[in-house]
């Protein structure tokens, strides 16, 4: 068996970066970006008022009360184009272009207006006050979304400021997923006697969204060599083939052995993890090939520690490795084998603000319900010693991936 973190170096160092494409700025969450994105404009182009009320002098209004006469509008989208002279005011609006001549604006709650004049009557008004100057947010030519991002919805409203309608990012890595075993059936199919409902696709299709990936499910193969060799020649043309189940060593796990005839050159297949120990790793003519266990649990926790960082490195992150966090360990824990184990926990915060982790009493692989109430795994290394509750652990959040807001 070889260990968890050379078993990812091997992984993520055999991922190729994906080429580049152009797309509309519609399309774009999620996307990593392949460029810096330069803004094509000033935002705001002109100076522009951040209040409803009155483009004035600043100088003309520092004796209150003081009345000004009104000479113009100013709403959003239009403007007052001539030069505001000694005593004179413009009627603005959020967001309306402040006149020549117009150094301030004094907002329409400090003052009371009659016919054309308006009366300040209160407020200290200096020069610049409530005014948005012209490239407050950003000047034309600047740099602000950086090659390497994946884009937030955040994003996507900053380049459509920036006037941006399309971006060079990177192509989505396509996975081809195989599922196998005579035992399983896709939910809401006819389920016999001694069969159990297929979740490994579904999930792993949610999750290969997630980390930015397209994913292509190829179904589920019997457990028949010439089955299983005719379904993963589906994959041809996909970035990476994914398999889930036939990974061990038993009579009817035939990934490897079929595969191997199809020209897999295997890289490793057994980790010092739990769950998870039967992983395939090598190539089909240069395809990347991993073979997940077929049990739900461990090949969800596989595809978090192992498929999302091939994913990442692929869309060109310089660190595609899933960041760890810590917590206060919230129960006791026994010794460790020379597994590294991944225990489902949920967190709580204590009474002085800490993150407490506290792994589920039962650790049955079987059990995708505790996976799915999760919140975190907590880390423990080959054979770590027992620990204590309060201790602090390393955890692995179960948060999404780099699809956000």
């Amino acid at each position: 068996m070889i260990s968890v973190d050379e078993a990812l170096k091997r992984i993520t160092g055999a991922m190729l970066t994906m080429p580049v494409e152009q797309i509309a700025l519609a399309d774009a969450l999620g996307r990593v970006l392949a460029e810096d994105v330069i803004a094509r404009r000033t935002q705001p182009p002109m100076a522009v008022s951040a209040m409803d009320g009155y483009a004035v002098r600043a100088e003309d209004v520092q004796q209150l009360p003081v009345t000004l006469e009104v000479v113009g509008t100013a709403p959003a989208g239009e403007s007052y184009d001539s030069t505001l002279r000694p005593n004179q005011a413009v009627r603005i609006f959020t967001g309306g272009p402040v006149p020549n001549g117009a150094d301030a604006i004094v907002i329409q709650e400090n003052t009371t207006a009659k016919a054309n004049t308006v009366t300040v009557l209160e407020g200290t008004t200096t020069t610049g006050r409530y005014v948005r100057p012209a490239g407050l947010d950003f000047k034309e030519g600047q740099k602000l979304l950086f090659s390497g991002r994946a884009l937030t919805a955040r994003d996507i409203g900053l380049a459509a400021g920036m006037n941006v309608p399309w971006l060079k990012v990177r192509r989505k890595p396509l996975i081809a997923l195989l599922s196998t075993g005579d035992e399983i059936v896709m939910p809401g199919d006819p389920i016999g006697p001694n069969q159990i409902v297929s979740s490994n696709g579904l999930a792993l299709s949610s999750f290969i969204a997630t980390e930015g990936g397209g994913a292509i499910d190829l179904g589920i193969s019997p457990d028949s060599r010439d089955a299983l060799k005719a379904m993963a020649a589906g994959a041809r043309g996909a970035d990476m083939l994914v398999t889930t189940g036939g990974a061990s060593v038993g009579d009817h796990d035939i990934v490897q052995s079929v595969l191997g005839e199809a020209g897999l050159e295997l890289d490793f297949w057994r980790i010092a993890m739990r769950p998870g120990k039967p992983l395939i790793f090598g190539h089909i003519a240069g395809t990347p090939v991993l073979g997940l266990p077929g049990n739900p649990v461990s090949a969800t926790v596989c595809a978090l520690i192992y498929l999302g960082p091939a994913i990442r490195t692929m869309l060109g992150f310089n660190d595609g490795v899933t960041p760890m966090a810590s917590a206060i360990l919230g129960c006791d824990l026994a010794a460790n084998d020379e597994r590294q184990d991944y225990l489902r926990s949920r967190l709580a915060t204590s009474e002085n603000g800490a993150l407490v982790a506290t792994p589920s009493e039962t650790q049955d692989s079987s059990m995708f319900a505790t996976l799915a109430h999760a919140d975190c795994l907590v880390v423990r290394a080959p054979h770590a010693p027992p620990a204590e509750a309060g201790e602090v652990v390393a955890i692995l959040p179960l948060r999404g991936g780099i699809v956000s807001t």
